[in-house]
């Protein structure tokens, strides 16, 4: 195999970093986009050259206008999409929004309409099915101290 049909073969996802943020009763935060019929969290693409940490820091600062301290690798979900090729999708633990924080949230206005905190039970209502399994695993990675890895939003099976 000649290094041009090797480099053909090779996988090139694009990636994107979010954070899961909770208030003080342990709610999630979605955001509403301008762009999209259904809510998100906080987060975007990496740029070249960005590590997903870095992405993550920087989409929440420019979405939210607060620049809170972003934790641990709580999620990577493989997310092939037939339409836009395969993404890689990083989310972290971005802890819970105190008053003082939520008081600074300035929302990016040509991109975010609105945000609010939801229960968990709420989030098949307001969002797509993979992002609710996301943030389902997200949450539960948080309580356990551990990291999830998923396919499409679901854990693979031992095959």
């Amino acid at each position: 195999m000649t290094e041009n049909e090797h480099e053909a073969k090779m996988a090139h996802p694009r990636m994107a970093a979010g954070a899961l943020f909770f208030d003080d009763a342990d709610r999630i935060l979605l955001v509403e986009p301008s762009y999209k019929d259904y809510r998100d969290i906080p987060g975007g693409y990496v740029e070249t050259g960005e590590s997903p940490l870095q992405a993550c820091v920087r989409e929440v600062q420019e979405e939210l206008g607060i620049k809170p301290t972003i934790g641990r690798l709580l999620v990577v979900d493989w997310a092939p999409n037939p339409g836009e090729g395969d993404k890689v999708l990083y989310l972290f633990d971005g802890g819970c929004l105190g008053d003082n924080e939520r008081q600074h949230i300035a929302l990016q206005a040509d991109e975010l309409r609105s945000y609010d905190f939801h229960d968990a039970h709420q989030l098949s209502e307001l969002t797509i099915p993979r992002l609710v399994r996301r943030i389902a695993a997200g949450v539960e990675a948080r309580v356990n101290g551990t990291t999830a890895y998923l396919e499409h939003g679901t854990a693979p099976s031992a095959d």
